[in-house]
């Protein structure tokens, strides 16, 4: 009877060996395997990781002018040396000390300016969608006079009227790019404000802040997540665009979207000027929607296009 005792495994250890995985398993599971999550996530890591330690990988200080040495080749172009590896600017600054730092101007362009349009399209699409009534028709009458208006146009004439600043530039690029997540956070706390949990929730007696922060707001979390990181590289090509037309991060801030617009007048001679920063600009943004894409696919694999 002992031995029969013995072999026989605990019930508790057979019912949790019958469980099935818990939704984050089965992300991590999923991240695991997506190609593209892994190859948007290591590309970020490694800007993320360039922008932090710049000023101890800059060979250069990326402000200081040599005019005597303006306009060096890389160093794989005839005239180029191993003094300045991806040769010099209009003015004589090492390029590749001010790509390097420019990194660290459009991952915070990025970042901020996404986390300011986070704050204010969560806020109005959850209090839209839960409450509804005349807060949902304000906010929606809000979402549809900031659709109609060019947002290129408006971010240029208030960059041009406020000044332009690196925080001013994160401040109206994020209050420009709320809209997406006011959508589809409203359509889905209106979702998920009749299901049963958060019934459950009302008829206990909680609040409808306590419900919006316990209940509503998790359930939203990778929906936010994934927009993030789309409105990332959005913001990143908004702030390349405003410095490029000369209303955004100014001189001598390296920008790459403002080193874009300083070597366009010799790109036919000098197509490195222009092609460089265009590359990293390309690969960071590359890197925020595959990154975006596989979020969403790992989250919400039924919602898969």
């Amino acid at each position: 009877m002992s031995e029969t005792t013995q072999r026989t495994p605990p019930a508790t250890e057979s019912a949790a060996q019958d469980l099935p995985p818990s939704p984050g398993q089965l992300a991590r599971a999923r991240a695991w395997t997506h190609r593209g999550f892994q190859v948007g996530a290591g590309i970020l890591v490694m800007l993320i990781l360039v922008a932090i330690f710049a000023p101890f990988l800059a060979p250069h200080d990326p402000f200081q002018q040599s005019l005597s040495n303006r306009l060096l080749p890389p160093v794989w172009v005839e005239g180029g040396n191993w003094t300045y590896l991806l040769g010099t600017d209009q003015v004589g600054r090492d390029y590749l000390s001010r790509l390097i730092h420019g990194t660290r101007v459009s991952i915070t362009i990025g970042l901020g300016a996404a986390t300011v349009g986070l704050i204010i399209g969560v806020t109005l699409g959850v209090l839209a969608g839960y409450f509804g009534g005349w807060i949902d028709h304000a906010a929606s009458f809000v979402l549809t006079a900031q659709l109609a208006l060019p947002g290129l146009l408006l971010a240029m004439a208030l960059v041009f009227f406020i000044g332009p600043s690196l925080f001013v530039v994160i401040g109206i690029i994020g209050v420009l790019g709320w809209t997406y997540f006011m959508v589809v956070t409203r359509s889905a706390t209106q979702h998920i404000k009749g299901l049963d949990y958060v019934a459950a929730a009302r008829a206990s007696g909680a609040t409808p802040r306590q419900i919006i922060w316990h209940e509503i707001l998790p359930n939203l979390s990778s929906k936010i997540i994934v927009i993030f990181t789309f409105e990332v590289g959005v913001a990143i090509l908004a702030e390349s665009a405003l410095s490029f037309l000369g209303v955004g991060i100014q001189a001598p801030i390296p920008s790459w979207g403002l080193m874009i617009a300083e070597g366009k007048d010799a790109m036919f001679f000098r197509p490195w000027l222009v092609v460089l920063p265009g590359i990293l600009l390309f690969i960071l943004v590359i890197g925020a929607n595959l990154m975006g894409d596989g979020l969403r696919d790992i989250t919400s694999p039924e919602e898969k296009s």
